[in-house]
């Protein structure tokens, strides 16, 4: 008898028994990936209650963040009452319903370029910043008894090196380099599949095309490298999606990411 209350007790106190398999996405970007004007009143409905269920770690540089730790999938602080929401919302979701385990982190900053902001390994910009919290991230699951398998890279983002030639001739560079550190040192896995997109339609990038060209080219040159538009996405402005585009934004991610894998 004791021994059962015990193991009550235990149940009570450590409702997470079994360890599991994780799959792990890695989101990160710009204001598209913040879901800058993707406004939380409209928050997709959740009556199964599955976002509950989706381990979320983010950072949103001058926002908020989940203070290195792991929370569940949620609005974040932001420029609405309600908070806002990117395209994970919708991402995770999809794969939570074709019978993944995700979770997801997110690390994100509005107005950031590539060169000036994010900066190349050791260079002590966002790259790095965002390296120090995924290690962090990935620690805490392992903690818990669960093996973490990343499964992708998501990385939209681009328009800021489109405000000139010469940031927008570079780019390819520092994204290729930026992409072969974070999978070869940081996952260890030359081939995790990842996901390049930027608003193709922002006056900058209209300008300065080199910045699309550059996601495209890496795309071409290796075949775990997917490319994949936003065209047609409803805008709030210029460049930020709406809720509802940012909705479609996710949907679409998890469709492409679907393809990319049928073709490894």
């Amino acid at each position: 008898m004791k021994q059962m209350i015990f193991v009550l007790i235990f149940l009570t106190f450590n409702s997470k028994l079994v360890a599991e398999n994780i799959d792990l996405f890695i989101m990160a970007g710009q204001s598209n990936m913040q879901g800058w004007r993707s406004d939380a009143a409209y928050y997709p409905s959740d009556p199964n209650g599955v976002d509950s269920q989706i381990p979320f770690y983010y950072k949103a540089l001058h926002y908020g963040s989940t203070d290195q730790k792991w929370e569940t999938l949620k609005p974040q602080v932001g420029h609405f009452r309600s908070g806002h929401f990117g395209p994970e919302v919708s991402f995770a979701r999809s794969l939570f319903n074709a019978g993944y385990k995700p979770a997801i982190f997110k690390y994100s900053s509005g107005g950031s370029s590539l060169k000036i902001d994010w900066k190349g390994p050791g260079q002590h910009g966002l790259y790095d910043d965002m390296v120090k919290n995924l290690k962090i991230a990935i620690r805490e699951l392992q903690v818990q008894g669960d093996t973490v398998i990343p499964r992708a890279i998501i990385w939209i983002q681009g328009e800021s090196d489109a405000d000139n030639d010469q940031l927008a001739n570079e780019y390819y560079w520092h994204l290729k380099k930026m992409l072969h550190h974070l999978r070869n040192n940081v996952i260890k896995n030359p081939v995790l599949p990842v996901i390049l997109s930027l608003d193709e339609q922002h006056p900058h990038v209209q300008q300065h095309p080199q910045v699309v060209a550059a996601q495209k080219k890496l795309a071409a040159q290796d075949k775990s490298i997917t490319f994949f538009s936003m065209q047609g996405l409803e805008k709030y402005d210029v460049t930020h999606l709406t809720a509802r585009g940012t909705i479609g934004q996710g949907k679409r991610l998890f469709s492409v990411f679907n393809t990319a894998l049928n073709t490894l």
